[in-house]
């Protein structure tokens, strides 16, 4: 299972969208991507909990996290090969403890745990809750915004992580994102 979830070597850049649901991520994520000229890694987590509501009606279980935390190293793990200068991806296995803690009064599978601070990233995009929340079968805590942003800032400082917050219009957010990228790229 450990390899599973631990990361490729790469020598490429990896920059993460981390933050609440609702709050921009994928679409910056794959702005940033086609700006660059870069890879982008999707949520795995929105597109199996999707098939498996769609199947069922059922909501993520504490049984989903590891299968989930799997397919989403799993797509980091395959894209990487392809990536040669910066990865961009849309969440990482710290989102999922965060949601797992949020969702399960603290408790996180302890393998997510582990890998969630062994897999390195060179920066984290913080996206504030300033965007309309938009509704859909998977996104429940429209009125717990500011305390999942909360949770989400903490998880990055307790853990010592390179991340700015990205606050404002789309097109603010894209242009701070680039000036930031840019400044870790000259490095």
């Amino acid at each position: 299972m450990e390899e599973k979830l631990r990361q490729n070597a790469s020598n490429s850049i990896k920059i993460v969208l981390f933050g609440p649901e609702s709050t921009g991520k994928t679409t910056l994520s794959k702005q940033l991507a086609k700006h660059y000229n870069a890879s982008w890694v999707p949520e795995y987590m929105r597109e199996y909990l999707q098939k498996k509501w769609d199947t069922d009606k059922e909501v993520c279980t504490y049984e989903d996290l590891i299968p989930i935390a799997v397919g989403q190293m799993r797509l980091e793990n395959k894209i990487i090969k392809e990536s040669d200068r910066i990865l961009f991806c849309d969440t990482n296995l710290l989102e999922i403890k965060v949601y797992s803690e949020a969702y399960y009064n603290g408790s996180v599978p302890e393998i997510i745990r582990k890998f969630s601070l062994e897999n390195s990233y060179d920066l984290y995009l913080l996206t504030y809750i300033d965007t309309p929340w938009i509704p859909d079968d998977l996104r429940d805590k429209p009125y717990q915004r500011e305390e999942m942003f909360l949770r989400f800032k903490e998880s990055l400082e307790q853990n010592n992580c390179n991340y700015i917050t990205l606050k404002g219009d789309a097109e603010f957010r894209f242009k701070k994102a680039i000036k930031t990228i840019d400044q870790l790229i000259e490095k």
